[in-house]
């Protein structure tokens, strides 16, 4: 008997419920940049958000180093699973502190010229889209896992860890870049 196939949802469900979300998150994310500022709430706690948000990127990226050495160089599942998942929760409550940052400030503006300005916007760009691109591999990387079916999830890990990677990487220099930019 295969129990390899035995998990608290199907494919086809899992596959549904991963697109909801990957399709949800970006255009919830897209609405709120065009908000008009008249529809925005305030709270003067939110002028920190940017800042706990590099944080947790840092933090993530430092999850996921971890989690990939657990599993590649000591062998050690239990500690790689514990890396993920925290990099994993580190990274939803990210995007929980994202969506309230942008639904109550204002956007703000890159202030640098030149060089530095297009160096940010490629960052920018490139983040943003494998942001987007990341969620759906993040979700079917976990459920392979847990639902025991490690050759898929290394398959996808593959490609998974390096763009998971980059974007929380890349998060903490947008911060960085555009910091100098706020006006609060």
């Amino acid at each position: 008997m295969n129990t390899e196939n035995k998990t608290w949802i199907s494919d086809k469900g899992f596959f549904w419920l991963v697109l909801v979300i990957s399709l949800a998150v970006p255009a919830v994310v897209t609405l709120l940049r065009y908000m008009p500022e008249d529809y925005r709430p305030t709270a003067d706690f939110a002028k920190h958000l940017p800042f706990a948000n590099a944080v947790i990127n840092s933090f993530v990226s430092v999850m996921l180093i971890m989690g990939y050495r657990a599993i590649r160089v000591q062998k050690n599942k239990g500690m790689h699973q514990l890396y993920m998942l925290s990099a994993f929760s580190a990274s939803a409550l990210f995007l929980i502190s994202y969506v309230v940052y942008h639904t109550v400030m204002p956007h703000t503006e890159y202030c640098g010229e030149g060089f530095m300005r297009n160096l940010y916007l490629f960052i920018l760009l490139t983040h943003i889209v494998l942001a987007a691109a990341i969620l759906p591999l993040i979700l079917y990387t976990i459920y392979f896992s847990t639902s025991g079916r490690f050759e898929r999830h290394k398959k996808i890990a593959k490609w998974t860890f390096p763009l998971w990677l980059y974007v929380s990487v890349t998060g903490v220099i947008v911060y960085i870049m555009i910091s100098p930019c706020y006006n609060f």
